[in-house]
């Protein structure tokens, strides 16, 4: 198995990129993976000063079957504002589409938090989640996860929701936020809790924003919430807290449901 901080290690912006078996999701990579690599390419690249990483948006345009190539260009760069776009291909066509969005912190008397943390306990009060390999994708074995709430994936539940405590197994020396990224993407969409027996899904679109800049951690609580499934399409709300109780990653996604 390549945990992830080892991917990161081998991984080259300038050349041809071919992800191990293990981060594997069905028939193309783990998308999580492919995002966080959109934002190490770009970190690779900045100039001294560069603001830190606020917000992304992911378009999943295509399956990764052949090697990845990251292509990145400089949309605008302001005073504390910098937009970069990302390019992922695989061999001849685009599989991933990124807009990122770099922002320096401003000093604003305006401060309010709408709500907080679900009360949970830690991480240490849950035990693992043993993954059923007949179902869950090869990538979801690079994390361990604790249910703290919510359902359980292919449960038939009548609560579209997933509450879980996710750690990398290996993110030793990562930047912070693509370790965040890659993380944020491991739990299955929050509808697959109504699932009776496995079927395929497929992310389309990921909406992500970081209230602050990310710092390093190693448990994080991840909550997602399916606000519609409709015509075959999820729209999920996704959260993660740090262990602080502080939320550190706000998303939406929506992904397509085969059955």
């Amino acid at each position: 198995m390549t945990r992830f901080a080892e991917v990161l290690a081998q991984f080259d912006p300038g050349v041809p990129f071919v992800a191990p078996a293990n981060w594997q999701q069905g028939r193309t990579i783990f998308g999580g993976l492919s995002a966080a690599l959109s934002l190490e390419t770009v970190l690779r690249e900045r100039p001294e000063g560069f603001p830190p990483f606020k917000s992304a948006q992911v378009s999943f345009i295509g399956p990764v079957t052949q090697p990845q190539t990251f292509h990145t260009s400089v949309l605008r760069e302001g005073r504390s504002v910098t937009s970069v776009s990302v390019d992922c291909t695989s061999g001849d066509e685009l599989a991933l589409r990124t807009t990122l969005l770099f922002a320096q912190p401003r000093a604003s008397r305006i401060t309010h938090e709408a709500w907080g943390c679900p009360p949970v306990e830690g991480p240490s009060r849950y035990p693992t989640l043993e993954l059923d390999r007949a179902i869950a994708p090869a990538c979801a074995f690079n994390f361990e996860m604790r249910p703290a709430g919510g359902s359980l994936p292919v449960s038939g539940a009548q609560n579209p929701e997933l509450l879980m405590w996710v750690r990398h197994l290996d993110a030793q020396g990562v930047d912070p936020a693509v370790a965040l990224i890659a993380l944020a993407d491991s739990l299955p969409p929050a509808a697959m809790t109504c699932f009776t027996e496995p079927a395929a899904i497929s992310s389309a679109s990921w909406t992500i924003d970081l209230p602050q800049p990310a710092v390093a951690g190693e448990w994080f609580l991840i909550g997602s919430f399916s606000r519609q499934a409709f015509e075959g399409y999820s729209l999920q709300d996704m959260e993660v807290w740090d262990e602080s109780g502080r939320r550190v990653l706000w998303a939406r996604q929506t992904v397509a449901i085969f059955t």
